[in-house]
């Protein structure tokens, strides 16, 4: 079956959603989404778009989600791609899908000449890690990941 990856549209809001509440449940935080449908729409489909989206379907249906945002690189003085989520539906997966969504990433990547792609992938995910090292994906070392939010960043926003 010929998988077809294509810029997510509003109708897709509702698949977007379901997705990401698959997703959160695969990541062992079913409880953990506080997005709306109508808060979707608005982010990915309002009047200045910061978040954007690649649907994959297969034989007409949604089955898999990238969803990514720009970042900048002041060391290459060029915009990169952040892989917010990326998802496969559990009985699409091992069908080129991710494969394919990536490729739609890269194709995104080159009309915005984007010096990279960067992602995180949680440290258990072994299934997640052997994927993206067989695209050429590597662990990126030296740097953590650090979070400012909850009541930490509205007391940072009253200062």
């Amino acid at each position: 079956m010929t998988v077809t990856v294509r810029p997510a549209a509003p109708a897709d809001v509702g698949e977007i959603l379901r997705m990401i509440r698959a997703l959160a449940a695969y990541e062992r935080q079913p409880d953990a989404v506080r997005a709306t449908e109508d808060m979707l729409a608005d982010r990915l489909f309002g009047p200045d778009p910061q978040v954007f989206a690649l649907i994959a379907e297969l034989a007409g249906r949604p089955v898999g989600l990238a969803l990514w945002f720009l970042n900048f690189s002041t060391w290459t003085g060029r915009h990169g791609l952040y892989l917010e989520d990326l998802f496969v539906d559990p009985e699409a997966r091992r069908a080129g899908i991710a494969r394919a969504l990536f490729r739609g990433l890269a194709e995104e990547a080159r009309k915005r000449d984007c010096a990279r792609i960067d992602w995180a992938v949680l440290d258990w995910n072994e299934d997640a890690k052997r994927f993206y090292r067989s695209i050429g994906g590597y662990h990126s070392t030296g740097w953590e990941p650090w979070r400012l939010d909850g009541p930490a960043l509205a007391a940072m926003q009253e200062e």
